[in-house]
């Protein structure tokens, strides 16, 4: 005879405290958290279930929430309404998880998700509204865009950047330094545009050293461009007043873009960053391609300058 099941449809196995039995669904879930909710971000299915995706999915968010947790504690201090921008929000799992765990119970504060997929973004509105979560504000813009929208307001206090693909995590950290935000949260993904980068100027310092071997292979050059990318943002970060924090976001089994890099703003910029960032980035051969984007004037701009200032000199 089958078990019976409850109302989540789950079978019950073992006992609470109270000797009831313990839901093995409800127990993997935090406290309060809203099963309509997950329902319609389907990480539960109708019938109340967990398959090991979204298990998988929940894991990710839940464990990134524990970083981000702490930062929204800091900022809510005093009575302050923090305000957060998640960037690349695509379903808006992370935001609308914030929302139901922390900032509902808070009664202050708001979210701000952005995404380019207006489909997306209608359905993230109508959830919102639905659930009465009416401190959720959706934006159907690129990060870039963003920057300088009427409907966001001058400063937010926290970036989060969950997978934007490529140079969109730039976009948010750029962002972040607009609005003067006092923390970022970033999981970058496939930075497809240093790979390229690599490949054409060859690294042109290191071309005719046996370092040369680290992008000869496609697989290697992509790789590497996404560890160097990622090493420049950090620099980028503490050269702009930000302490840094580099870890895993989840067990690699679960996700293969797997590096979390948190931003706490301290005022105190380093400006041995800002020469370790041109070294590496001159080093590479990437100076002029990318200086820019990490708040450098490429050398070619500055020789320019220079020029232009002896010929003014000049008698």
């Amino acid at each position: 005879m089958n078990a019976p099941r409850n109302k989540q449809g789950a079978k019950p196995t073992g006992k609470g405290a109270s000797g009831s039995p313990v839901d093995p669904v409800l127990s993997e879930l935090r406290p309060g958290q809203s099963l309509e909710l997950l329902q319609e971000l389907h990480i539960l299915t109708r019938d109340g279930r967990l398959n090991q995706d979204s298990r998988r999915k929940l894991k990710q968010v839940y464990h990134l929430f524990n970083f981000i947790e702490p930062l929204l504690a800091e900022l809510s201090a005093d009575g302050h309404s923090p305000s957060l921008a998640d960037h690349g929000a695509g379903k808006s799992y992370l935001g609308f998880i914030l929302y139901d765990l922390y900032f509902k119970a808070l009664s202050r504060g708001h979210i701000y998700g952005i995404e380019t997929r207006s489909e997306l973004v209608d359905k993230s509105r109508a959830l919102a509204q639905r659930l009465g979560f009416g401190r959720m504000s959706f934006l159907n813009l690129s990060v870039a865009e963003s920057a300088d929208a009427a409907e966001l307001p001058v400063q937010i206090d926290l970036v989060t950047a969950l997978h934007a693909c490529d140079t969109a995590t730039d976009d948010a950290i750029a962002f972040g330094l607009q609005k003067r935000a006092r923390a970022m949260v970033l999981v970058p993904c496939c930075q497809a545009e240093m790979a390229a980068c690599l490949r054409q100027g060859k690294a042109l310092q290191l071309s005719r050293t046996p370092l040369a071997e680290l992008w000869r292979h496609p697989l290697h050059t992509r790789e590497l461009g996404s560890q160097v990318t990622n090493v420049l943002r950090c620099l980028y970060l503490e050269a702009s007043g930000y302490q840094v924090t580099v870890t895993e976001l989840v067990g690699w089994e679960h996700s293969m873009k797997n590096e979390l890099i948190i931003a706490r703003y301290t005022g105190q910029k380093k400006r041995s960053a800002a020469e370790r960032l041109r070294a590496i980035l001159r080093e590479m051969g990437l100076e002029q391609a990318m200086a820019a984007r990490f708040g450098l004037q490429p050398v070619a701009v500055l020789g320019a300058e220079a020029d232009s200032s002896a010929e003014t000199a000049a008698p």
